[in-house]
């Protein structure tokens, strides 16, 4: 069946939708930034909360900031780690690293213990820190580096909602550390001139979630990052000046390619949101207009069931993509029934510097009439998608395997890691451990992650096609299945769902619908109803720390009744 997918069928579903050329040259994220400021350079950059750049002055507070690590001793192939949420500062840094020939590490800002695993990894010569996060989380960790810059989002805010910034009380001075504020102002005038990193010299170190075990760092080249974000203002069709509203955090690999360098390299404006709050972040978009946005489809739940959703929170909006998460065709319809705006799915992990694969501007997403499964698009141009089985060979459509990608986004190594290179990302194809299938139009549509299938009684059930029908209930706001231990079946499928705003519904009731749509041994035997689910700060529902309470609480429960007997 190689040669089916060798046959790309989706470039003629693409048909005249496809980007031309299919191929893009290899560049820089810092070449990139450079045509960017000769076309654009007056024009705004970056906004938040009141202040802004133009990019010119992006440039150059960015070169100011390369300057200082220069002096502090950065040097290329340096690794500088960033702490923080989505500021200005994660913005000007990132550049001035690279343009000081170094690496970036973005950081999840509410790691704490996890920054020792990341930093014996990394080896990062240099940290970007809020100030706050620093005495509150950081400081405990960072004592073996050599470079720490605090920056304080007080000295950017110029206007915002006080609940997002209600964290930043008068902070005391920290000796040994470094100001960014300060900083790039005292080296605006150096004259700075930045390295002019290879194609191939590493942009990123993005550690993975960990969803599914230890994290490990993933290294994409500047091509990689580059090509990724050039294909995502190409599919995305946004134009120069355009808002683009920071949705996803920019940590996370979707927020940091597909938003923050995809709108450096395109021109658009880049909104700055601090982090997500459901009413902050509506009143983001009433008041500056965006145009483009993507994230989690869990923010967009969020924005729903706020009480000062409406309509024309989203009238500026030409397009809405989600990603990082699978998106469910009944938020999809509720989205759309509530704004006229179609949500647009894409796929794609750390180790493809974000999407690999999205619904073409103009089309709609198949739904597999099975299983109810929602496409997440069409694989980009340049990018090669194979199903496979255990041993590596290519399936044919409609038959389940696990997916493979290879192209110019796929990242080389993961750092410091041979084995787990060798074993995910075997002569440059990545493994994703998802688990999926292809239609006969080249229509992609993920099942599920391959460790997290539920065997009841010798039955293969995926968590990811019981959630769709969960999504379909009028009174169920999100969904999580799992499995937990059966003496009976070896596992049982259960059910965790937090309700909407005002909806009632019971355990029973919702064991009854999924048994209306379901085959029997897919319907989940236990519902339980939380007040809200566990999630990374990038808004991916965490299955893992659900299964984990619920085997706790299910042998919890086991001994109680042996107790009890073992009484009577």
């Amino acid at each position: 069946m190689g040669d089916w997918f060798e046959s790309r069928p989706w470039m003629a579903t693409w048909g005249d939708a496809a980007p031309q050329p299919n191929v893009l040259e290899p560049s820089t994220t810092v070449a990139d930034l450079a045509a960017t400021v000769e076309a654009h350079g007056e024009a705004t950059a970056i906004s938040y909360y009141g202040f802004s750049l133009t990019w010119t002055e992006f440039d150059r507070w960015s070169s100011a900031f390369a300057s200082f690590l220069t002096s502090h001793g950065v040097t290329r192939g340096d690794r500088i780690g960033i702490y923080d949420q989505n500021t200005p500062a994660f913005v000007i840094a990132s550049y001035g690293i690279w343009k000081a020939g170094g690496a970036v590490v973005p950081l999840n800002p509410m790691y704490r213990g996890e920054l020792v695993h990341i930093f014996d990894t990394a080896e990062v010569t240099g940290i970007l820190v809020s100030k706050a996060a620093y005495l509150d989380r950081v400081r405990p960790f960072a004592e073996s580096v050599p470079l720490v810059v605090l920056s304080d989002d007080r000295d950017f805010q110029v206007e915002g909602p006080d609940s997002i910034f209600s964290a930043f009380a008068d902070l005391p001075p920290v000796s040994d550390t470094f100001d960014f504020r300060t900083v790039v102002e005292d080296h605006l005038d150096d004259g700075f001139i930045p390295e002019r990193p290879a194609a191939d010299d590493t942009a990123l170190v993005v550690f993975t979630s960990g969803t599914s075990g230890k994290s490990k760092g993933a290294m994409a080249t500047h091509a990689n990052v580059s090509n990724n974000a050039r294909q995502a203002v190409r599919t995305s069709t946004f134009t120069p000046g355009e808002g683009y509203a920071t949705l996803a955090p920019l940590f996370h690999i979707t927020g940091f390619v597909s938003q923050f360098v995809a709108a450096v390299a395109g021109g658009a404006r880049l909104i700055l949101n601090y982090r997500f709050q459901p009413g902050p972040m509506l009143e983001l978009c009433r008041r500056e207009r965006p145009a483009y946005m993507v994230g989690p489809a869990t923010v967009y739940t969020a924005m729903l069931a706020h009480p000062d959703f409406t309509e024309d929170h989203f009238s500026s909006f030409k397009r809405l993509k989600s990603g990082g998460a699978p998106l469910p065709e009944g938020l999809v319809d509720r989205f759309e029934e509530k704004t006229g705006l179609y949500l647009q799915q894409g796929y794609g992990l750390t180790e493809t510097c974000a999407q690999v694969a999205s619904v073409p501007a103009g089309m709609r997403a198949p739904v597999d009439e099975n299983s109810g499964n929602l496409s997440c698009g069409l694989p980009q141009v340049d990018t090669s998608v194979r199903i496979i089985d255990g041993s590596g060979g290519s399936l044919g459509p409609g038959e389940v395997g696990e997916v493979a990608v290879s192209g110019p986004s796929v990242v080389p190594a993961y750092l410091n890691d041979p084995e787990a290179t060798a074993a995910q990302i075997p002569g440059g194809e990545l493994r994703t451990g998802d688990v999926g299938f292809m239609d006969e139009n080249g229509w992609l549509f993920i099942v599920d992650r391959m460790k997290d299938m539920i065997n009841a009684s010798g039955f293969k059930v995926w968590p990811r096609e019981v959630e769709d029908v969960l999504y379909t209930h009028p009174g169920i706001q999100e969904a999580a299945v799992v499995g937990i231990p059966d003496e009976y079946r070896g596992e049982d499928v259960a059910a965790f769902v937090t309700l909407r705003p005002g909806a009632e519904a019971g355990a029973e009731e919702i064991i009854t619908f999924c048994r209306e749509r379901l085959a029997a041994f897919k319907a989940p035997h236990h519902v339980t109803i939380l007040e809200q689910l566990p999630k990374t700060t990038s808004g991916k529902i965490l299955r893992r720390t659900i299964r984990a309470d619920a085997v706790h609480a299910a042998e919890a429960a086991r001994k109680a009744a042996q107790g009890s007997a073992g009484s009577d």
